[in-house]
């Protein structure tokens, strides 16, 4: 991602060939894996309170990334609490 020029987005597309634009808040690496932090783009809700922010594992698969849900709780969860530090980390903590 680059943070220079503004917000990325990505599209994906599901089982039923509905197409979706997110737009990625943020990405880590996790026990190998990249996760990413979405919204949809079309959000009109600028509450922080009721955004909903979905996480989204990132697989490699032939050279090319596919893009999976977290169903594991403790995945979740432990990928949450990075995502939630890496927000909230003071940036002039060394």
């Amino acid at each position: 991602m680059n943070d220079t020029y503004g917000s990325d987005y990505i599209t994906i597309t599901d089982d039923d060939g509905n197409e979706y634009e997110l737009e990625v808040l943020n990405t880590l690496e996790y026990n190998g894996c990249n996760y990413l932090a979405v919204i949809p783009a079309d959000s009109d809700d600028t509450d922080p309170v009721n955004l909903q922010v979905c996480i989204i594992k990132s697989v490699e698969e032939d050279g090319e990334p596919i893009l999976y849900t977290v169903d594991d709780e403790d995945e979740l969860s432990a990928v949450n609490d990075l995502l939630m530090d890496s927000i909230y980390a003071d940036p002039f903590e060394n």
